[in-house]
């Protein structure tokens, strides 16, 4: 698929990023739901449009600290957001700041589903044909071996627990869950002789090649049509990037899936602190790990979102070369008290 050439260009790296305290940026979700809700009634995803699917904990800034530590030699940053750009984000010739309306036509503005924003992320002018794409709360832990993620075929992951075998999405599972379904479907039409795999995909760094991605979208336009409808996350049209380009890569050669369940942090579990304990011990040894924010509603100020940015702090005190500045003690030195008990509603992975 890649000519030498190809294979021997940098590795181009792919966020997606916004700060939920934007009072503008709310205000204009505020009345893009109020609008989306009263014609999708039944439609929105579990965990679809809670505070903590938007909210700013600085991950991106110590994302991108964990990007030069394990990987200096990654090609193109791209941050794409919604009219947005990080106040400590310094200009750079290696990096730049992708705006929803350079991607995303303006009839279907605006978008808080990011589903629907990385099917387009193949389009980005300029992108390398391979990249490596990210959520800001997924971290490269250890040196990154391009040969070891790319080689001859992309390496993906899957995690070893199956899920129930669906044959119809579901308003009640994840988002993650109704992905797998959309693919199992999907992949069942097209290939005779396919087999599904029950399992779900790692929340984690996803190597992609963007010849494969617009050979995916010219074969399942209505897949990629049926996200791009989207405004909001809904159960009824899952996105295509976490499971079905992966499951579909894998079938048709482009890439090899093993099995891997990496340290997922979900910041609401009642065994949290031990997760950051485990990431204390291991860093620097895992291919990589996610901190999902999955607190929903609480308060900026909760103890368990603190947690995130002074953990993040300690592993990676060296500013990237991405931060106009940065005083080590402004805002993330607190002192967290764990109490003994953690009222917490048990989380599902989710994305």
């Amino acid at each position: 698929m890649m000519d030498a050439k190809e294979n021997s260009e940098a590795i181009d790296i792919v966020y997606l990023w916004v700060d939920g305290s934007d009072p503008v940026w709310g205000k204009k979700r505020e009345q893009a739901y109020s609008k989306w809700i009263q014609e999708h009634a039944d439609e929105l995803a579990i965990y679809g449009n809670g505070a903590g699917r938007y909210r700013d904990n600085g991950e991106l800034l110590f994302n991108l600290r964990a990007l030069e530590k394990f990987f200096p030699d990654h090609g193109h940053v791209y941050i794409v957001s919604d009219g947005q750009t990080p106040t400590w984000l310094r200009s750079s010739d290696r990096l730049t700041v992708i705006d929803h309306r350079d991607l995303i036509p303006a009839t279907s503005m605006p978008v808080f589903d990011s589903g629907h924003i990385e099917s387009y992320l193949h389009h980005i002018p300029g992108l390398s044909e391979r990249f490596i794409y990210l959520n800001d709360d997924v971290f490269f832990g250890a040196k990154v071996d391009t040969a070891w993620w790319f080689g001859e075929r992309l390496r993906v992951f899957a995690e070893a627990t199956p899920i129930a075998d669906y044959d119809e999405l579901q308003p009640d599972e994840t988002a993650l869950v109704n992905a797998s379904i959309l693919s199992k479907n999907w992949m069942a039409s097209r290939y005779p002789n396919y087999i599904h795999d029950p399992r779900l995909y790692s929340h984690g760094p996803r190597p992609m090649l963007k010849s494969a991605m617009f050979e995916l979208e010219k074969i399942a336009p209505e897949l990629f049509q049926q996200v791009r409808s989207t405004v909001f996350r809904s159960w009824r049209a899952p996105a295509v990037i976490p499971d079905l380009v992966p499951r579909w890569m894998v079938h048709v050669g482009y890439a090899h899936q093993k099995t891997l369940d990496p340290l997922h942090i979900s910041t609401s579990d009642l065994s949290a602190k031990q997760q950051f304990d485990s990431l204390f011990s291991m860093f620097g040894k895992l291919p990589f790990f996610c901190i999902n924010d999955t607190c929903d509603e609480a308060s900026d100020d909760d103890f368990r979102l603190l947690r995130i940015a002074e953990t993040l702090k300690k592993l990676l005190p060296e500013p990237s070369s991405f931060e106009l500045r940065f005083e080590p003690d402004e805002g993330f030195d607190v002192h967290l008290i764990y109490p003994d008990e953690l009222a917490a509603v048990p989380n599902r992975t989710r994305v």
